[in-house]
């Protein structure tokens, strides 16, 4: 059996194996000076942002505020290769579907705006001010501006986002499926509900202060890994770090940080987790549901015997509503229950109750692990319970943290795509403009896929990101994209979204985050992203862009608003051209921006205040507030074994991907070179099966809906996951999770809740 691919995991994160993985990504650019060059104004007060993750950067920055992603990220961006008209002439667009996200986006940066021509089936270069006039002129002649669906990446500025928002409502719909609706929609609403806020309560600066930090469904040594740096020099002072992840992540057991000197030289590392502990897929909430059961207990037993409360009594009466209530929740959840739904035992749930109730502070983090299951929003109420019963929200060192992904996913929001606007934000637009707003709720991206599916929508603009490779059920939404009269994506790069074209299509290139965007002045324009703490900073380019003939997002989307909406409202092209003014009307619309332009320019930026870290509960009750829900009837593992053959399937990340851009062929920390289609188990279920290692199996989707899905040609990796749960790549497993499945409330795609079997292939 070939197993070949399978190899030797890297002792701990970072250290010698991140420094090498940089060096190669910078020479795979064809300009590694230049690009370490670039890496050194990487979150910098006088550079750029980091076009990778959202983690935050600190107030007393270091020399180097950068990491392996970031550099990967920037190498990618930055890269000499040119995917010129001749790149598409060369190939038609079925011959270009048929390479693999890697191989597609290796021919390097676009140069040239380029217009879809079925009769030859290829690409072919256009003048910007035809792309625009064509795209208005399609976009004006729908009969309903909702047959429109207009989706926003998480990589746009805030001045980007807002100009988008503005030109799509004046044009007249809501529908802004985001990529948010696809990871964090979850957090949002169950924060909104439990605190009054969606975004994260913390600073950066609480993980210095923090006694012990809860780390639940989340991978940052692949995910965001400056993390590790905050989690190391946490574990290093005394914190006490206890991570719940079905699968053991090199990350979060060590870490070498390459800024440490000496313990590069000496080959060490630290220990990040003290409590490591594998819920089946599914299983966290049980497992909170079970610390908070253990928690209570240990207040009976102080009560008993005459000692200090265990509980924060002053913050439960002062701040919290529906105490007695969730108390009652948690007391008639039985231990079989909790152990069963979550595959751990009472003991190992207890002893991580005994390290919450042992701190004084406490943080508790997550991330997709935990927000794409059919009941993520419960999960996340009830982790917000959790935090509640030792009043650890709104004081230093302590809160809730969800960790966003891509670089402004949350400034985005903050701006105003949302699909659900609140009446404040319209009226303030209504106002501030004077146009009449579009009152009516629009797409998210699910709800904008069915339309495709039925003929409802006619066209999408994609202001970046893949959403062919990002969203669920692949195949579905390929057909959806191929069957519309216009499909408009703005990119640095081609890939596979551009290959499924409407009836007319566009590529629009657009300068990147590390690119100098100059005025008609010649003057460089600053923008701004919002990262995963609510701090806001400004990011200027530093590179000559990538071709002349490349426009900023800003530049492009005014230029499709001027030819479709015209300039009664809003003129476009002074905003294009001047990014302050795009913040004057952020400022005057949007609440927590006041004095912009200026505090913009401040080093390391501003915070945008949040309510609920200054205990101001903007929640129904006027107070945080439990909920009382009960475990879920059954999780995607319990139903997994009661048939023969199947299994819980998640999807996540290599360690050489960011989101669905493929930067190498590698996963170092799990020991899996030079392969993609793999499937994660225990070594004991390929034994029950009897499989070995590298074994070739088709995975095949056992969703109720009568819908076929197979992924082809993927072979067996053993590793240490809970028997039962697999893992497995995305996007390449994304043509498995179905459509018809998706979080309760939250409407996001259950990508880690999947249900599977395997077929045995021959040998090739």
């Amino acid at each position: 059996m070939d197993t070949k691919f399978i190899g030797k995991k890297s002792a701990a994160a970072g250290g010698w194996g991140a420094l090498k993985s940089c060096g190669k990504q910078l020479l795979q650019s064809g300009m590694p000076i230049s690009g370490a060059r670039t890496m050194l104004k990487a979150n910098q007060p006088d550079g750029f942002d980091c076009p990778g993750c959202a983690w935050g950067d600190p107030e007393h920055g270091s020399s180097f505020e950068f990491c392996e992603n970031g550099v990967k990220a920037v190498a990618w961006e930055a890269t000499e290769k040119r995917a010129t008209p001749a790149f598409f002439a060369e190939k038609t667009v079925s011959q270009l579907r048929q390479l693999t996200d890697y191989e597609l986006e290796l021919n390097g940066r676009l140069t040239h705006p380029m217009r879809y021509d079925a009769a030859s089936d290829r690409y072919l270069p256009v003048a910007w001010k035809d792309a625009f006039a064509e795209i208005g002129s399609i976009l004006t002649g729908l009969d309903n501006p909702n047959r429109a669906e207009f989706y926003t990446s998480g990589r746009a500025s805030n001045e980007a986002a807002f100009l988008y928002q503005l030109f799509v409502r004046v044009y007249g719909t809501n529908n802004f499926p985001d990529c948010s609706n696809m990871c964090h929609e979850a957090s949002g609403i169950a924060m909104r509900q439990a605190v009054g806020v969606g975004k994260g309560t913390v600073l950066l600066e609480d993980f210095e202060e923090a006694d012990a930090i809860f780390v639940i469904g989340q991978n940052p040594g692949t995910n965001h890994p400056r993390m590790l740096g905050d989690l190391r020099r946490a574990a290093i002072r005394g914190a006490r770090v206890v991570v719940f992840n079905p699968i053991r992540e090199r990350g979060l057991e060590r870490f070498s940080d390459p800024q440490d000197k000496i313990e590069m030289l000496k080959g060490g590392s630290t220990d990040i987790a003290s409590l490591y502990l594998q819920p089946q897929l599914g299983g966290d909430m049980a497992a909170v549901r079970g610390m908070a059961k253990a928690v209570l207990a240990a207040e009976n037993a102080a009560v008993s015997a005459g000692l200090p409360s265990v509980l924060d009594h002053a913050f439960l009466a002062e701040h919290c509503a529906g105490f007695a209530e969730y108390r009652a929740a948690v007391e008639a959840t039985s231990w079989a229950d909790i152990e069963d739904q979550s595959g751990l035992s009472r003991q190992e749930i207890e002893r991580a109750a005994d390290v919450y109730i042992d701190a004084e502070r406490v943080i508790c983090t997550w991330a997709m692990g935990v927000t794409q299951h059919l009941h993520s929003v419960a999960t996340i109420r009830e982790i917000a319970n959790f935090m509640f019963l030792r009043g650890n929200i709104g004081r230093p060192g302590a809160g809730l943290c969800p960790v966003r992904g891509h670089s402004n996913v949350q400034g985005d929001r903050t701006v105003g795509i949302n699909e659900k606007p609140s009446d404040d934000l319209l009226d303030a637009l209504e106002k501030h403009f004077r146009f009449t707003v579009p009152r009516e709720h629009g797409h998210n991206v699910l709800a904008a896929i069915g339309a495709m599916l039925d003929g409802s929508a006619e066209a999408f603009i994609g202001l970046g990101g893949n959403f062919a490779r990002a969203t669920p059920d692949s195949a579905l939404v390929e057909k959806a994209l191929r069957r519309l009269k216009l499909t408009v994506h703005i990119a640095t790069k081609p890939n596979h979204s551009h290959l499924m074209p409407g009836e007319t299509a566009f590529i629009l290139p657009c300068l990147g985050r590390t690119e100098m965007d100059l005025n008609t002045a010649g003057n460089s324009q600053l923008m701004s992203v919002e990262d995963s703490m609510s701090m806001v900073h400004g990011s200027a380019g530093i590179n000559r862009p990538a071709s002349p003939h490349l426009l900023s997002e800003v530049a492009i989307i005014a230029g499709i608003a001027q030819a479709t909406v015209g300039s009664a409202v809003v003129g476009w092209a002074e905003l294009a051209d001047d990014h302050d003014r795009i913040r004057d009307h952020i400022e005057a619309t949007i609440p927590g921006f006041e004095n912009y332009n200026a505090r913009l320019r401040k080093p390391r930026g501003f915070h945008l205040r949040n309510t609920a870290a200054h205990r101001e509960w903007d929640t129904p009750a006027g107070k945080a507030s439990f909920s009382c829900e009960a475990l879920p009837d059954e999780t995607v593992h319990q139903r997994a074994r009661k048939g023969e053959g199947r299994f819980a399937l998640q999807t996540f990340r290599s360690h050489d991907q960011y989101n669905t851009t493929i930067y190498g062929l590698d996963d170092r920390y799990r020991g899996v070179y030079g392969e993609r289609q793999v499937i994660f188990i225990h070594p004991a279920d390929l034994k029950a099966m009897n499989a070995e290692a590298g074994d070739r199996v088709d995975v095949v989707g056992e969703h109720d809906d009568g819908i076929e899905r197979i992924a082809e040609n993927f072979r067996f990796v053993p590793h240490d996951i809970p028997r039962g749960s697999i893992a497995g790549y995305y996007p390449e497993l994304n043509v498995l999770v179905p459509l018809g499945s998706a979080g309760r409330e939250s409407d996001t795609p259950t990508s880690k809740s999947i249900m599977v079997s395997f077929r045995r292939r021959q040998a090739a």
